[in-house]
């Protein structure tokens, strides 16, 4: 590869996304060398004993590579090359600033595996089930919806009036048929996956009879890529086009989280 200011296109675009997968911030993925992305480059020179000139020849391109833990080249065409195989923990945690490293090591690969198994494996796809994992549950570890006051009465104190969860107990577009189901089908894994209806349909009658297995880390991974993959089509034009609220309406069905959403985007590496 060769690169220098004031080039432009798919390449480029490859070169930005291993620069912030590095740790360096080359500004907007635009696909365009300008100011931030040199800067990006002359820093990473800098910092591996190369000449900070700002070019990206052989040596820089094979550096910043290696930096990444990937030996591929960017594909000239902008098609996805295994896409699945970049993204490891280190690409995936400048996604997740707050997060900790051991969480994505161990959980990450669940994520890879499902979306491979449902064919999720373009960068749209990859990047919205990440950023929804970013939105939803921050810490990479699945868990169950806590209490407040969306899904429960609470006095002035803050504790439940009634029960936990009895605003979901007869929510009939989640499916819920009254006490227990607010509680039982609340949200829980990677997606926080909520209702009834939900449980049976993406986790079958195995879920919808024992849902606590949302929160182990294999089935909610599962769980994740089953609901991206039943709406990918609207999803990836969604992410296409740049239209991240619509991307996170489609999952959330609203707007919670969609700050999280938005910045896990905009880091990610692929």
């Amino acid at each position: 590869m060769f690169a220098m200011m004031g080039y432009k296109g798919h390449e480029i675009t490859a070169l930005q996304r291993k620069l912030r997968a590095a740790g360096y911030d080359p500004g907007l993925i635009d696909g365009f060398f300008w100011g931030e992305t040199c800067e990006a480059v002359r820093s990473f020179q800098l910092d591996h004993n190369l000449i900070p000139d700002g070019v990206v020849g052989p040596a820089t391109w094979r550096a910043i590579q290696e930096a990444v833990g990937s030996v591929s080249a960017p594909d000239s065409t902008g098609g996805d090359r295994d896409i699945l195989d970049a993204v490891t923990p280190k690409a995936v945690a400048t996604m997740f600033p707050a997060t900790p490293l051991v969480n994505i090591i161990d959980n990450l690969p669940h994520i890879t595996d499902a979306l491979r198994a449902f064919g999720l494996d373009d960068r749209w796809m990859v990047a919205a089930a990440l950023a929804t994992i970013r939105a939803e549950t921050e810490s990479f570890l699945p868990i169950s919806e806590g209490i407040s006051k969306y899904n429960t009465t609470l006095d002035d104190s803050g504790r439940p009036v009634n029960h936990p969860f009895d605003l979901y107990d007869d929510r009939r577009d989640l499916g819920n048929q009254g006490a227990p189901d607010g509680e039982r089908y609340r949200g829980r894994g990677f997606i926080q996956l909520t209702g009834r209806y939900n449980y049976l349909k993406y986790g079958g009658k195995v879920l919808s009879s024992c849902p606590e297995l949302a929160n182990d880390s294999k089935f909610a991974a599962l769980l994740l890529a089953s609901f991206l993959a039943d709406q990918q089509e609207q999803v990836r034009s969604c992410m296409k086009s740049g239209n991240l609220a619509e991307a996170r309406r489609l999952v959330n069905g609203g707007r919670h989280g969609l700050d999280r959403f938005t910045d896990a985007v905009k880091r990610c590496p692929f």
